[in-house]
């Protein structure tokens, strides 16, 4: 049985096409995929992430904790209510998951896991935790609302509690603030501006309802990924992977190697990649010239030779056409094509995001 949210009913009451996502029942579109993509991209949208499980890391010895479990560097969160992006690495250097962790207060941080992941997560950072002085507690009892888009912080800041709304307004990005119950993160994974709100369940309805009446529309999990693969993020599952390391997936960035003394979890594997001269495969952004759709798992060419394949594809409703990551063969960069239905279509090759404030990042020529 497909597990559910605090937000089902409103869900279903809204006419909302449902589908099993990772073992829960989440809408993919309520009225349609482009203009619900649209309105994120040009005014404000929601989205129901309650499926995504917060997890609070606590103890003396929590960021000396983090600093092992992550690849990126906790360190860099000078003070409380800073946030960072990371990536949770096994021996090997290959994703577990990728996640946001929040600094909270002193000795007290918040990460969020993806649904797909979310038990394996927990079982790893257990199993990692284990010579540290830190307790490590899920919060399944909150929900999660992300509310994204130009207008998303006005929309959302009359709605908040009133001490969390006068914290939410001097947010910065990638920063986060507390209240009571009540989290907001100004972060997203959609390119847009905004908030992911995290409240107790049983108060997810009225938030919901109450953002619905502002004239937040609601969006589903297919405008969810249209949105994130023209931003330029990665999707666990398809970009990366726990055979796939960040230098292979476009997330060396995430990857902080500058305190030579912090030996996280997969950093020799990382290291002996980057010593041999890099990845075989790198991640790159590809755009179709002509008409046509692209997908996962679809073959890239190069001088009639398959170098790799497409990882996330889609039609891009802000560009008009389609675009993709793909895995490719380090230097066969250039005169790609893609094969779709046995046809080799010429792309061009880009560098993500291929969207930001609402318009391309690339000329197509």
């Amino acid at each position: 049985m497909t597990k559910q949210t605090p937000l089902n009913a409103a869900h279903r009451a809204l006419n909302a096409r449902m589908v099993d996502f990772a073992g829960w029942d989440m809408p993919v579109q309520y009225t349609s995929l482009i203009e619900e993509h649209l309105a994120v991209r040009r005014d404000c949208g929601m989205f129901d992430v309650s499926h995504m499980l917060a997890v609070d890391i606590s103890g003396e010895q929590a960021c000396d904790y983090l600093r092992v479990l992550l690849a990126n560097d906790v360190a860099r969160l000078k003070a409380p209510g800073k946030a960072l992006y990371s990536c949770m690495l096994n021996d090997k250097g290959g994703v577990i998951d990728d996640l946001i962790v929040y600094f909270v207060e002193a000795q007290r941080y918040r990460v969020v896991v993806n649904a797909g992941t979310r038990d394996k997560d927990l079982a790893w950072m257990e199993s990692q935790g284990s010579d540290f002085a830190v307790t490590i507690t899920p919060r399944p009892e909150l929900a999660i609302i992300a509310v994204q888009g130009p207008g998303a912080r006005d929309k959302a800041h009359a709605l908040l509690p009133a001490e969390l709304a006068a914290a939410a307004e001097a947010l910065p990005r990638f920063a986060c603030a507390e209240a009571g119950d009540w989290f907001v993160g100004r972060t997203g994974y959609t390119g847009e501006d905004g908030y992911e709100v995290m409240l107790p369940g049983a108060q997810a309805a009225a938030f919901w309802q109450a953002l619905l009446d502002a004239g937040v529309t609601p969006a589903g999990l297919g405008a969810r990924d249209t949105l994130r693969l023209e931003a330029g993020m990665n999707l666990y599952g398809n970009d990366m992977d726990e055979t796939i390391t960040p230098l292979a997936a476009g997330l060396d960035w995430t990857v902080s190697l500058k305190d030579e003394s912090r030996r996280f979890t997969g950093r020799a594997a990382l290291e002996a990649i980057i010593d041999a001269g890099g990845p075989d495969e790198i991640l790159v952004g590809l755009v179709l010239k002509d008409r046509g759709v692209l997908r996962a798992h679809m073959p890239v060419e190069a001088g009639g030779e398959v170098v790799g394949e497409t990882t996330s594809g889609t039609f891009s409703p802000t560009l008009n056409r389609a675009i993709a990551f793909a895995r490719i063969r380090r230097g066969s960069e250039g005169g790609l094509s893609v094969s779709v239905r046995g046809k080799s279509l010429p792309v061009k090759q880009v560098t993500p995001p291929f969207v930001k404030n609402g318009a391309a990042t690339f000329l197509l020529r």
